[in-house]
């Protein structure tokens, strides 16, 4: 791992990873604030400020944005996650210096057209109604609001088509110049890179990053509880899950690695014995959502209305007994497969690149894979009974969306768990 970093006089920090056998580079920027950093009359504005990026600037239009990059055979696109906003590109070697150019026009000088914004929200709007039809992904969010009741982090990233309608121009200037401080942007890149070029270019581009106070974002609170909504349709659709693990908790890595084994993959014990041993679902996983203060841990399954109530007893007992039952081999199987997905995404550069983003946001730092690797490694059985412990010491937060007339109610679910 070959990473600098060099923080400019203006707080913004440039993050490189050199990798000498490619021909590319990935690269962008990672602006520490997203969805939790959105008052509820504007729940939705992170995502709609990242659309509006992309749709002008004192002197490229959004078509010109589009043909620029593709010119040259690269591509640009960017996310919005509940802590963090990111915009990022693909390029060859050579083309570097553009794509630093039109991030760092997009960044500093986006005119928020009213025609292209009128426009964009009726983009996003299409955007939840295809949400709020896609039961398996809508859920999630009905999950996330049982979690975190009345607070940012538990609103939908999209927003609500109410909010994005009436959301105003000025809005969504006034949060840019906020939120995207020089001191809350990582500029990270990876793959063949020069990193005092790139510290150069970047310096030069950005030069017009408004100043300003960081004001951090309210403490997570999880709560628990649930949500249900009836619908008629083939599956219902299920969510159980608990207070989960911030990045820098000791227990981060034992969480990832109980997750594993309980519902990471095709020897799971989930996939097994719910899919496997008595065909109650087709889809069944667990699940790891960290923040900086807080997370969640959640099972997903998507089962038949005569299948549900078998299938969350099934579920609740497997996560009641791991701790209890837990080998050594179940258990190097599930760090092997923990080990194995860092050293795949060394191969990346994209893979590279987003995580430096997100571990300089999320640590201050860039972790190297041999240290990711040594704290899989050190996961033991204590570890797991410590963190199962943990896990089911929380109020459940339960999401059900379907036909619901065999799903248990919440109460006797809670007391599976107790």
């Amino acid at each position: 791992m070959t990473v600098r970093v060099t923080t400019l006089p203006s707080g913004l920090r440039v993050a490189t990873d050199e990798m000498d056998g490619v021909e590319t580079v990935a690269l962008g920027a990672w602006v520490g604030v997203g969805t939790r950093d959105e008052p509820e009359e504007l729940n939705g504005v992170a995502h709609l400020l990242e659309h509006m990026a992309f749709k002008g600037t004192e002197r490229r239009s959004a078509r010109d944005i589009s043909e620029e990059i593709e010119a040259v055979g690269g591509h640009l696109n960017a996310y919005t996650t509940r802590e963090h906003t990111a915009y990022y590109a693909k390029v060859l070697k050579n083309d570097v210096g553009l794509a630093v150019d039109i991030l760092a026009d997009i960044l500093q000088h986006s005119v928020f057209d009213d025609e292209e914004l009128t426009r964009e929200r009726a983009v996003i709007i299409q955007e939840i109604g295809q949400a709020n039809d896609t039961p398996d992904d809508i859920v999630f969010d009905y999950f996330q609001e049982a979690a975190f009741p009345g607070q940012p982090i538990g609103r939908p990233v999209l927003g609500t088509a109410e909010v994005i309608a009436a959301t105003p121009r000025d809005a969504i200037a006034a949060y840019m110049r906020e939120h995207y401080l020089p001191s809350q942007i990582v500029m990270a890149a990876a793959g063949r890179i020069g990193h005092e070029r790139h510290v150069s270019l970047i310096a030069e581009a950005f030069d017009s990053l408004p100043n300003g106070e960081t004001h951090a974002a309210a403490r997570a609170r999880y709560g628990g509880g649930e949500r249900r909504e009836e619908r008629d349709l083939e599956q219902v659709h299920l969510v159980l899950g608990f207070p989960g693990i911030a990045y820098g908790d000791p227990d981060y890595y034992a969480q990832g690695v109980f997750s594993t084994l309980l519902g990471g993959g095709m020897s799971s014990r989930l996939f097994q014995e719910v899919r496997e041993k008595r065909g109650l679902a087709y889809s069944i996983y667990s699940f790891v959502s960290s923040y900086t203060d807080s997370g969640v841990f959640g099972i997903y399954a998507g089962t038949g209305e005569k299948e549900a109530e078998e299938l969350l007893a099934v579920v609740c007992e497997e996560m009641m007994k791991v701790a209890g039952t837990l080998g050594e081999e179940e258990l190097e199987r599930a760090r092997a497969q923990g080990r194995a997905a860092v050293w795949m995404a060394q191969e990346s550069t994209s893979a590279r690149c987003d995580k430096l983003g997100h571990h300089m946001l999320a640590y201050g730092r860039a972790i190297p894979p041999q240290e990711t690797v040594a704290r899989i490694d050190a996961v033991d059985a204590p570890a797991i009974a410590r963190v199962a412990g943990r896990l089911l010491s929380g109020r459940p937060s339960f999401a059900a969306l379907g036909p619901l007339g065999a799903v248990e109610p919440y109460g006797r679910l809670a007391a599976r768990l107790g």
